[in-house]
């Protein structure tokens, strides 16, 4: 069961490993970063900077850097004042702002001094969040960022080998219709980066096909209509419950006219309680590992841990983003 479950992990740090990108990790005062970032550089998985103070981080191989007292702290505060200085920021402020360490390391990222960034070990979502909105802002030809899990389970007949994508689960509390769609487009790319096969979209409800009336049903319904318009060569339906969604026998019956039924390996939920809820039921009612929040969305790779993440979920979260920059 291990063995199949680590399979994702294996072939992400296998990829992340075969093109090495430059990942910035805010949060050197933590020590689940700093044993994440001896692995991660014993591994070969990506080159590190950490930000802290460097008479406290001893980490050979990571490029340590104090924003507070580095050379290019002026440079970014020029940088972030021409960005952000139409909302009123003064170039005193920008300065100030550098000397915070997921806006420093953000900006970083912003102008090719690394890849990606990983933070939210003792940090909010809002607080990684808000500077790559700011600074990096969303990836061309898209309209929202939204978060997403990749959910490795042990039961091998679902998604890829147990391994499913769930979305949206951390950030969008109540997505419209457009919004959803959204999501699941992003969800699709999402997967085309990181699995073998074709997405499968699941459009998620209590109802299938209009068996039920509701307003979540027809937001789904309009959700989906409007995913097939932008996504036509997508395999996606919906609404769908999720048994149909996962059992080919169940999508048979309920849905027998659609191709998505029984094959789908990403469930968009219909709004964040559904989502954060149902990640949260298979991760422990299935033994699952949860690879996330992620985001997607964003110009260049930026993710969020959460603050009871472990060491090693640190690894697995910046191999993932060393991939994400790798098609960035």
């Amino acid at each position: 069961m291990e063995e199949a479950m680590s399979a994702f992990l294996d072939r992400i740090k296998a990829l992340a490993a075969g093109d090495v990108k430059t990942i910035v990790l805010p949060e050197g005062e933590d020590r689940r970063t700093i044993d994440a970032a001896t692995q991660i550089i014993r591994e070969g998985i990506a080159k590190l900077i950490i930000l802290g103070d460097p008479a406290e981080i001893d980490v050979p191989g990571a490029e340590i850097i104090d924003p507070a007292a580095s050379e290019k702290r002026s440079a970014y505060a020029d940088a972030f004042y021409e960005l952000r200085k139409a909302k009123g920021v003064t170039p005193e402020q920008a300065y100030d702002q550098m000397a915070d360490a997921t806006y420093f390391g953000t900006m970083m990222v912003k102008l090719g001094d690394a890849d990606g960034l990983v933070s939210g070990a003792c940090h909010s979502t809002a607080n990684t969040l808000r500077p790559a909105l700011q600074i990096l802002k969303t990836a061309p030809g898209t309209k929202l960022v939204s978060s997403f899990f990749i959910m490795c389970t042990p039961v091998a007949e679902y998604g890829e080998d147990g391994t499913l994508l769930f979305a949206d689960c951390g950030l969008n509390i109540a997505p419209n219709a457009d919004e959803l769609s959204e999501i699941a487009l992003s969800s699709a790319s999402t997967w085309r980066s990181f699995m073998h096969d074709e997405p499968v979209v699941a459009m998620l409800s209590y109802s299938t096909m209009g068996s039920a009336k509701g307003d979540t049903a027809t937001l789904v319904q309009e959700a989906t209509a409007l995913a097939k318009q932008k996504a036509p060569e997508l395999f996606l339906d919906g609404d769908l419950q999720l048994d149909a969604a996962l059992e080919a026998s169940v999508g048979l019956l309920k849905a027998p006219d659609s191709k998505v039924p029984g094959k789908a390996n990403i469930l968009v939920f219909p709004n964040l309680d559904a989502g954060n809820i149902g990640y949260k039921l298979v991760q422990r009612f299935a033994k699952a590992d949860a690879y996330g929040p992620l985001l997607q969305g964003i110009a260049k790779p930026v993710n969020d841990l959460s603050r009871g993440c472990s060491a090693e979920d640190i690894v697995g979260v910046v191999a993932i983003t060393a991939v994400q920059a790798q098609i960035a």
